[in-house]
């Protein structure tokens, strides 16, 4: 009798396949076609996608849209941008018996300032159905739904998205942002001053830390800018599991991720608000500061490797901005990067099944 007769199957993965990168790939753009996870866009913006598909666009930079799209005045200036395919679903086939009741999670990219996602082709068998939602923390998620599959019938929901994404260019007067005042934040925003996992901004040390650090600096970009530098000599990137900001400041060196967890630590002691933001096989950390008209921006900084603070000036696809994540399937569960999952309510024999997650050629 086959283990899964008459049982539920719940199969969670995990951000491994992403979160084993960091600290060990340097170049996201040379890892892009390595790894990555699903991406998705608001329905209104299909038409779009298909207008530029009919007229043949297709070319890999174009500054034009993205000066177009910008109303950020006083943030971070937009620059060339790249066109990226991302494929993301799944496919299941069931074993020697039925499947009843499947359900499946997949997180995927959504739209941000400096990078935009149109839906550009969908495959989708006729037993499944596909709804988008944003989870708690801000993730757009793909949910799947497949109500019954017979013995041996297979079933699939794959979409591919179009990516266009921006390189960000530093401010052109740091010296008018201010920090924001917590009191008159809202609810999410205070959420990037809160704990995350391997984050704890309220541990002793690092408020310790974040008190020293910039004292003498006078405006609010020179105060976090004093903090990423701090990080950067204090802390030499390795390979390594994570280990925490404390570890990784004791230690002398860290991977990436915890260089990042340090920085972001730090912020949030100091009252800025702080986040990480997750491409293939890499990852940066983003700020949050206030102009003088009382407008609030977010600034990336490339903790480990070449300086790029307040810019960025790589174009990897961004898949998840954020830290501290309650995913749908579970809202007590709390994730660094949100996982996929597949669940099937009644199961009588293993089935085989395959997520999509990856870059591909234009369709």
């Amino acid at each position: 009798m086959s283990s899964f007769q008459k049982t539920p199957l719940v199969v969670q993965m995990s951000g491994d396949y992403f979160a084993k990168g960091i600290g060990m790939y340097r170049n996201p753009l040379r890892r892009l076609l390595d790894r990555v996870s699903p991406y998705l866009v608001q329905a209104g913006k299909v038409l779009l996608g298909m207008f530029w598909a009919i007229s043949g666009w297709v070319g890999l930079e174009q500054t034009v849209w993205a000066q177009f799209k910008q109303d950020d005045a006083k943030g971070c200036r937009l620059g060339e941008r790249q066109t990226f395919y991302w494929q993301a679903g799944l496919t299941i086939q069931a074993g020697d018996g039925p499947c009843k009741g499947i359900e499946a999670y997949a997180p995927i990219p959504s739209d941000w300032p400096e990078q935009e996602v149109v839906v550009a082709k969908e495959d989708i068998s006729k037993s499944a159905k596909i709804d988008y939602i944003t989870a708690d923390g801000g993730v757009r998620v793909m949910v799947i739904r497949i109500p019954h599959l017979a013995a041996n019938e297979e079933a699939k929901a794959v979409v591919i998205f179009e990516i266009r994404r921006s390189t960000q260019l530093a401010p052109e007067n740091p010296a008018i942002y201010v920090l924001p005042n917590k009191k008159k934040m809202d609810r999410k925003m205070l959420a990037y001053l809160g704990g995350s996992p391997f984050i704890d901004p309220r541990n002793p040390k690092i408020r310790a830390l974040a008190k020293e650090i910039g004292q003498d600096k006078k405006t609010a970009w020179e105060q976090v800018e004093a903090v990423y530098d701090y990080v950067r000599e204090k802390i030499q990137e390795e390979r390594g599991p994570l280990k925490g900001p404390l570890a990784a400041l004791k230690d002398g060196k860290a991977n990436h991720e915890d260089m990042i967890n340090t920085f972001i630590a730090i912020c949030r002691a100091k009252d800025v608000p702080a986040r990480t933001v997750w491409v293939p096989g890499h990852a940066y950390a983003e700020f949050y500061l206030e102009d003088d008209e009382g407008k609030g921006h977010w600034f990336p900084c490339q903790i480990a490797g070449n300086r790029a603070f307040g810019e960025m000036p790589d174009r990897a696809p961004i898949l998840q901005k954020g830290d501290s994540f309650h995913p749908p399937y579970n809202k007590r569960e709390v994730q660094r990067f949100m996982a996929v999952h597949l669940s099937i309510v009644d199961v009588d024999a293993e089935p085989k099944y395959k997520f999509f997650r990856q870059l591909v050629s234009a369709p």
